[in-house]
């Protein structure tokens, strides 16, 4: 929304997520995180809230149309642009209790959004 170009239309996307975590420590086995505690926290999200949804904002005049349809939405504050995407990811990262420090959705090979928080 308030958008003037052809993403202005409904569409959709495929994107690969790539999520950083960092530490000043390794665990017992070397690690910052094992990967398997990281798909059970934010993989299975990703998974069930974005994966196959209509990502709209809240105020956007398709949600009342598409929830009549019975179609699977995920509603945000912010146009679902890739930065506000990333920094979705991001924040649920950290509070499922990961040491995210950067997101980076990737659109395409060559095209991507990274959000990292300013410290």
């Amino acid at each position: 929304m308030d958008y003037q170009g052809k993403c202005a239309h409904p569409h959709g996307h495929n994107g690969r997520l790539e999520v950083e975590l960092s530490s000043s420590r390794l665990d017992g086995r070397g690690m910052v995180m094992d990967f398997g505690d990281i798909k059970k926290r934010l993989k299975t999200w990703v998974d069930e809230r974005l994966d196959h949804q209509m990502l709209l904002r809240k105020d956007d005049p398709l949600v009342k149309i598409l929830q009549g349809l019975g179609e699977p939405l995920y509603l945000m504050k912010d146009n679902p642009t890739a930065e506000v995407i990333a920094r979705e990811v991001y924040l649920v990262g950290q509070r499922a209790g990961l040491p995210v420090t950067r997101v980076t959705l990737w659109e395409t090979d060559n095209s991507f959004a990274t959000y990292t928080p300013s410290r």
